[in-house]
């Protein structure tokens, strides 16, 4: 007897590369984020005697495969995938909950040092940490901006790449993001994927949250430059925005790789925000969007934050979207310098 639910029959586990759980798959939900490098699914199965023999162990290979919305032959959508996280229950009839994540979960959870010279990218940076362990990668996309000296002690991996794309960002470069793909490791330029998918309230999406604050703002921009022990640190620039409108709300940017006036200006005006603006959308799943697509809800273009696909048909989604500047301030500017 089947248990597969209505429209979960458009969606492959595949465990091993050579067992296929479609059979006894419950639900599948895949999740991602700005915040995160890896992508993660969770996979509800139904335990038979069959698959009691088979067995599943963490650290075996796994992937999930479905049909894209609107499409008709199935691709990829986590590959290559690994079994992190097994749980099961028993109430007469068992289940297990596999928790999967891409294989760039090990550049988060594995630590390394680095000495890099001044005027490389965080491209070239990229290839040398793939070269070094040993990673295949894909798309690399040439982020252009020359980089101060990198002292990167013990750290993950995940981490030094972030402060190589942050570092580009706050340069006045592009935004990217490294993210595993079935070819390989990416490094991709948000908001630059191919197909825009367009969210409307009267035909694809049934709810639609808004939140607007101004816990965050900054209206002036104060950059420091280098000083002494006993010397007040001078001033490089200072940038003002909206502060007619929302008031003073400053921040100070001190940052050693900053040593012109006109870098510290650049670097100022980058992260000058007003009120701050989210939107989560509740919508009929579009299976390939990515943390970091860009889309259009109506006629205003967003960037996806975070999305949670519940894989299905036609299945749901929950995206967190927001403009590409509150993109560049939260998870590229914060915190850097």
């Amino acid at each position: 007897m089947s248990v597969v639910k209505p429209g979960l029959n458009k969606y492959e586990v595949v465990l091993a590369n050579k067992y296929y759980l479609r059979e006894l798959v419950e639900s599948i939900s895949l999740d991602e984020s700005l915040s995160d490098i890896a992508y993660h699914a969770q996979v509800r199965l139904l335990v038979t005697d069959e698959f009691q023999k088979i067995g599943i162990a963490n650290g075996q290979e796994i992937r999930i495969s479905g049909i894209p919305f609107g499409g008709s032959s199935m691709v990829y959508l986590l590959h290559p995938g690994v079994v992190w996280e097994c749980s099961s229950e028993t109430t007469g009839i068992k289940h297990i909950d596999i928790d999967i994540y891409d294989r760039s979960i090990y550049l988060a959870k594995s630590e390394d040092e680095y000495l890099f010279p001044a005027g490389q990218t965080a491209t070239d940076r990229l290839k040398q940490y793939c070269k070094d362990w040993g990673i295949t990668s894909s798309i690399i996309a040439d982020t252009k901006i020359a980089l101060a000296k990198g002292v990167y002690r013990a750290q993950s991996i995940y981490s030094m790449i972030q402060r190589d794309i942050q570092e580009t960002a706050v340069k006045g470069g592009g935004l990217f993001r490294a993210r595993m793909s079935p070819d390989g490791l990416e490094l991709i330029e948000l908001g630059k994927n191919k197909n825009v998918w367009v969210l409307e309230p009267d035909q694809n999406v049934s709810q639609i949250t808004q939140k607007r604050t101004l816990e965050g703002t900054v209206t002036q921009v104060k950059v420091l430059g280098n000083a002494g022990e006993d010397s007040r640190s001078p001033v490089l620039a200072i940038e003002k925005g909206e502060t007619a409108k929302y008031g003073t709300l400053q921040v100070v940017l001190q940052d050693e790789k900053i040593t012109t006036a006109s870098a510290a200006s650049i670097s100022a005006k980058k992260l000058l925000c007003g009120m701050q603006e989210t939107f989560e959308v509740e919508a009929i799943d579009i299976n390939t969007i990515r943390a970091g697509d860009k889309v259009m809800l109506s006629s205003t273009e967003l960037y996806v934050i975070s999305v949670n696909h519940q894989l299905g048909n036609p299945g749901k989604m929950t995206l967190e979207l927001a403009s590409e500047d509150y993109v560049r301030r939260r998870f590229y500017l914060e915190g850097t310098g």
